[in-house]
């Protein structure tokens, strides 16, 4: 048979035309396969492959066969007279056709020649071997399921340009096979972690994804309007706040995974839209979030990847090994500067200058050790580290250490030189946490005078009715699956990532 797309170029006509033409006489014939509603199957191509491996003796000594319907798209086809091969993909895989026309009629198998690679396609046979070995279909009946009237890329697997599999994620999924296993490892790991959560007695909750306020965090939120209640509305940069109430009202043990939405830039790592789990326990303080971080990782990659020991990105990590630094030590451990040397901030502010890291003017001890951490630690973290005991300046949530009230019982854990959570011992004191947001508000409008962030005075309210000491933790989804599937940026592990539209 001539090649489909040099005849439509001959004929001065598109594949595309061609396609439509092709479903157009279809249609006239009385056989439009977008009519059809339902095709009863039997099998995935990996469970039937898999069925007649176990039973091949068996029906080659008995002379017997194992029938099965099943259905999926056309992804190749070869020609040849009275008999043809093809494959069929469905979401569990691949496997051949044999098209006979002895077999299928004459009239199925004239159909089955005009039809094209990427039709969906329905088929009805018995399973064998080929000479080659590979398991196959012997067709007795085939059916058009729904025509495709885009050709697939060039050579089907030439879906290469990155843009344009991000963009056209269903074409992507059909051309490379392994971006659905990474989808399904998703999926995996959330049940898994749903499955771990549930059994240590946390509940799954919902809370609002539309917010009436801005709060006083450093993210920038995305902003809409509620027509009638005429007013603006905010979708949520973190679900903490909802879930701490929870924790107000009893509910001692709650989690949710959340969509979260951040007006900011977007690279390797970060997207506008993304997955956390953020979960809160009462009675437990930081270190018991550090134990179940812990617990959970080495659980996820036992289940997902088979070891703790995986690679990313070249780089061999260990998740059966962590270890725990706080902040004050891993400053000191990679950079030499210890931070009980300091004697006052204008000591510590002289300390950055010579170590050549910008501060600001009034920056305190607790800001110039963010800092340094930030210059001289976080690209040294590989192997998993918990970094905890993080100054009160950049933790407006977290409780304060009763041994050194500059400090908090906070907690970010690190892999591969890359934040992937953070924790704490949650402020429950009322009056700590409102004087902590009206700073965090009161800066945030000196630096954006035009934002409308505002104190969250309910989640106040809701502490002085009494919150128990709580340990919190919030980690992102996202990044999580990066990891356990070796993917170098987020667009990898969204299914629709935040794309620019084409003009």
């Amino acid at each position: 048979m001539a090649n489909e797309n040099n005849q439509a170029q001959q004929n001065g006509t598109s594949e595309l035309v061609v396609r439509r033409e092709k479903l157009a006489a279809l249609v006239e014939a009385g056989k439009n396969p977008f009519e059809i509603t339902k095709y009863e199957t039997t099998h995935t191509s990996a469970k039937a492959i898999a069925e007649y491996a176990e039973k091949e003796e068996e029906l080659l000594a008995s002379e017997g066969t194992l029938t099965v319907r099943v259905a999926g798209r056309m992804t190749s086809r070869r020609i040849m007279g009275k008999a043809s091969f093809a494959h069929l993909l469905d979401g569990d895989g691949k496997i051949q056709l044999y098209m006979s026309r002895d077999d299928l009629g004459e009239e199925c198998y004239a159909g089955f020649k005009k039809w094209d690679v990427g039709d969906i396609i329905g088929v009805e046979g018995t399973l064998f071997r080929t000479r080659t070995g590979e398991i196959s279909v012997h067709a007795k009946s085939a059916t058009l399921l729904a025509k495709s009237l885009l050709p697939l890329p060039e050579k089907f697997h030439g879906l290469t340009n990155v843009e344009q599999r991000y963009r056209q994620r269903y074409v992507d999924l059909i051309a490379n096979p392994e971006v659905k296993d990474t989808f399904i490892k998703r999926s995996k790991i959330l049940t898994l972690i749903r499955s771990y959560l549930d059994s240590k007695g946390f509940l799954e909750v919902d809370t609002p994804i539309l917010v009436p306020i801005e709060i006083g965090a450093s993210a920038r939120p995305f902003k809409t309007h509620h027509n009638t209640l005429d007013m603006d509305m905010y979708l949520r940069i973190e679900t903490e706040l909802y879930l701490k109430r929870l924790i107000v009202g009893g509910m001692d043990k709650v989690y949710e995974v959340g969509r979260i939405f951040r007006n900011e830039g977007m690279d390797q790592k970060h997207n506008p839209e993304f997955t956390t789990i953020e979960l809160y326990q009462a009675y437990t303080d930081y270190y018991g979030m550090m134990d179940l971080v812990e617990e959970l990782y080495k659980m996820l990659a036992l289940k997902v990847c088979g070891s703790t020991k995986i690679t990313y990105q070249g780089n061999e990590i260990d998740l059966g090994n962590w270890e725990r630094l706080t902040m004050i030590e891993a400053v000191k451990k990679y950079s030499g500067v210890d931070y009980h040397d300091w004697k006052d901030d204008a000591d510590a502010r002289e300390t950055a200058k010579k170590m050549h890291v910008e501060v600001e003017e009034n920056a305190t001890r607790g800001t110039v050790l963010i800092e340094l951490f930030d210059a001289f630690v976080e690209d040294k973290l590989i192997q998993p580290t918990f970094i905890y005991d993080y100054p009160v300046e950049n933790s407006p949530l977290a409780k304060r250490k009763p041994t050194d009230p500059l400090f908090t019982e906070r907690f970010e854990y690190f892999i591969n030189c890359t934040e992937f959570g953070n924790a704490f011992s949650e402020l429950n004191d009322p009056i700590d946490q409102k004087e902590r947001f009206e700073r965090q508000v009161e800066k945030k409008r000196k630096e954006e005078p035009n934002c409308r962030a505002e104190v969250d005075y309910d989640f106040v309210t809701a502490l002085e009715y009494g919150m128990p000491p709580t340990g919190g933790l919030g980690f992102g989804v996202d990044r999580l699956v990066m990891l356990l599937t070796d993917s170098a940026s987020i667009r990898d592990v969204l299914l629709f990532p935040t794309m620019k539209p084409e003009v």
